[in-house]
């Protein structure tokens, strides 16, 4: 039998105990002025002026680079704010797939942690948010850190787990908790797939990358013939996503936590005044897995995770999507699987206030919409888009909802819920009011007086009636609307976004009728939006000398092309809730039998050119993995649409009734919740 050794914690407070039992000999001491690690080899005291220096351990070392720190891909950061300081954690570590024999660590914490802090080297302290401190621990050696909401108070040996807690890691491993009240019943699919879906799923588990031996994510286009890859080789965060939906709905949810973890790892924490580094909270967009030489070993290799948060991409840009999408895809990790252990991890609950506390932070900007650049988003080009675009207002209000039921609510968070319910209600309100386009709304465009100075003014800003263009008059249907690509002073853009407005109805930021209407729209409009291959990224393009000054003449956005009126089938898993959730699921399957028409012939193609997207994209990638996603999860989702309630939201009256959004004489005031209602009821 191995000899057992010990992690003790000790701080201002005697209130942590921790049990180990490992084949080596090992011991890692916090102490209120030190970090102490002794083993058979070595013996290391760490003062807080002093970085804390990692050893190999497992027998897989990575690094991860592209930060201001290179560290063990095997650390594992955790934090707490003091919420659930009363509960003991279980923290496990397994070497590859073997299950078989591991490492538990049962920790009872007495105290408040954030009381802690104090008692970490100041190199290992988290950055405060919302005036609250959390402290970074890394427990070095692989261990991984997997907080559970339950005591196992078991000690294991070295002939691995107890039985107990063997069964319940191997139902959190296949993602599903029995014991889990809410949680979304999904099992691999029981009736025989046709030949196409059958490809689509060969093609999709073929893109997976894999980061030492577990998955982790999936290529953005996984096409073996092409010389000039580019960065389409990497795993980028938005385009995982119908990847990771098509992985939750067969019931496969090991590589979306993996990738959730991983990713998290990459969020930039370090405040800096470098114009060229990444602010505190944000999230990459993208990542590659990349073989470094280790020195002094001839032919060994290491694997590291390199993101790019935009210094590598088109324009220099940072990805303001990633972030909300990350903490769209946790939600629907939790929902799917019924494991709401991941959220409830205290370093998971510290990246969704960072990126929340990224996205919130007070600036010059007046309007309860998400200021941007171009390029920051899906349309990662110069397109026109830069102000207030509705793709970023709709995914930072989904995202924002997400996080209010995820959050936990403490005296380090009850702040920050307030700020969110306040940013909710007032957004909410600004987009169906100021954004919302219909043949009424625009009658009233077109009669608008400008150069108004009063608070009650009714043209708010000051949108010259001369600005509506002279294709959406006889465009516009009776009976559906939309809402605008943009609204700055003086300028609307009156483009059809189609991502923005599909998660408007999916994340209920439109008012009920007004989602009702864009499927109107897109119904009245489905030459033009859908064609032969589903669906517009925008409609109409920008063409002439319209394109040449909003585009900068772009040779990839030439009119009807990419961004600028492409047709992208990945929209369709994005249509395919919208329609599930106005119970028009019918629209969703004409859409897919079309695309499945041609996706398998064309080699699944990244976009579509032409007005009807007739023709493969000039400069499409072929076998495009949110392509296939796109399809596969669009299919799962009319298959087992009660699965679509891990991604749509219901409208919230109470959000409604506590919008700030009016002057008076006397300041701000709420809403009437009368008016509020008889407005935005159908």
């Amino acid at each position: 039998m191995s000899t057992g050794s010990s992690i003790g914690v000790s701080t201002m407070k005697p209130c942590c105990r921790a049990l180990i039992s490992s084949r080596n000999p090992f011991i890692f001491r916090v102490s209120r002025n030190s970090v102490v690690i002794n083993d058979s080899s070595t013996k290391r005291c760490y003062r807080p002026n002093h970085r804390l220096r990692w050893y190999r351990y497992d027998h897989c070392t990575s690094n991860v680079v592209g930060n201001k720190c290179r560290n063990d891909s095997n650390r594992r950061g955790f934090y707490d704010s003091g919420s659930n300081s009363g509960r003991a954690r279980v923290f496990k570590r397994c070497r590859g797939n073997d299950r078989g024999r591991g490492v538990s660590v049962i920790v009872n914490v007495a105290s408040d942690v954030r009381d802690h802090s104090t008692s970490l080297p100041s190199s290992l302290c988290g950055s405060r948010v919302n005036g609250k401190s959390f402290g970074r621990y890394y427990i070095q050696g692989g261990v991984n850190v997997d907080l559970k909401p339950l005591v196992i108070e078991k000690i294991e040996d070295d002939a691995g787990l107890g039985v107990e807690e063997k069964e319940k890691e191997d139902r959190n491993r296949i993602g599903v908790n029995k014991n889990d009240t809410d949680e979304v019943e999904v099992s691999p699919h029981e009736r025989k797939l046709s030949e196409i879906e059958e490809e689509a799923w060969e093609l999709l588990r073929s893109s997976i990358v894999n980061y030492c031996g577990n998955p982790v994510g999936t290529v953005a286009a996984n096409d073996l013939s092409d010389n000039q890859q580019l960065n389409y080789d990497q795993v980028f965060i938005r385009d995982f996503v119908p990847s990771a939906l098509a992985f939750l709905l067969n019931g496969e949810g090991d590589i979306v936590k993996n990738f959730l973890l991983h990713t998290l790892q990459l969020q930039s924490w370090e405040k800096t005044v470098d114009c060229y580094s990444p602010g505190q909270g944000l999230m990459p967009a993208s990542f590659k897995v990349r073989p470094v030489p280790l020195d002094g070993k001839e032919g060994a290799f290491k694997e590291v995770l390199d993101p790019d948060f935009g210094e590598s991409a088109i324009g220099r840009v940072a990805p303001v999507d990633s972030g909300l999408w990350w903490i769209i895809l946790l939600r629907a990790y939790g929902k799917i699987t019924g494991d709401y252990s991941v959220q409830e991890r205290v370093d998971v609950q510290t990246g969704i206030r960072l990126i929340l506390n990224l996205c919130l932070t007070n600036g010059f900007d007046m309007f309860p919409t998400l200021l941007v650049t171009d390029g920051s988003c899906m349309i990662d080009r110069r397109m026109g888009i830069h102000g207030h675009p509705l793709e970023i207002q709709a995914l930072f209000y989904s995202a924002l909802r997400c996080s209010l039921e995820m959050l936990a609510v403490n005296d380090g968070t009850k702040n920050l819920v307030a700020t969110i319910n306040n940013r909710l209600s007032a957004l909410s309100f600004h987009i169906r009011e100021h954004y919302w386009v219909d043949i009424k709304k625009l009658n009233e465009i077109y009669r608008y007086n400008t150069e108004e100075y009063s608070t009650d003014a009714i043209n708010k800003f000051n949108i010259y009636p001369e600005q509506i263009p002279s294709w959406l008059g006889d465009w516009i249907p009776e009976h559906g609307g939309y809402l605008i690509g943009n609204l700055q002073p003086a300028h609307m853009d009156f483009r059809f976004f189609t991502l923005g407005n599909l998660w408007s109805i999916i994340s209920s930021l439109g008012t009920p009728q007004q989602n009702k209407s864009v499927l109107n729209l897109i119904e009245a409009k489905w030459d033009d939006l859908v064609a032969d291959m589903p669906l517009k990224i925008c409609y109409p393009a920008l063409e002439s000398e319209e394109w040449r000054i909003i585009t900068g003449c772009d040779p990839k956005n030439t009119p009807w092309s990419y961004h600028n009126g492409g047709s992208w089938p990945t929209l369709l898993w994005q249509f395919t809730l919208a329609c599930i959730k106005m119970k028009r699921p019918e629209l969703a399957e004409k859409a897919i039998a079309l695309a499945e028409k041609r996706l398998s012939v064309d080699k699944w193609p990244e976009y579509y050119d032409t007005k009807k997207g007739r023709f493969i994209g000039k400069q499409a990638r072929l076998f495009q993995t949110w392509t296939v996603a796109g399809y596969l999860t669009s299919k799962l989702l009319l298959e087992k649409p009660d699965a679509a309630s891990a991604l749509i939201f219901d409208e919230d009256y109470e959000l409604l009734e506590i919008c700030v959004c009016s002057l008076s004489k006397g300041g701000r005031k709420k809403c009437s919740p009368g008016v509020t209602r008889r407005q935005h009821t159908p």
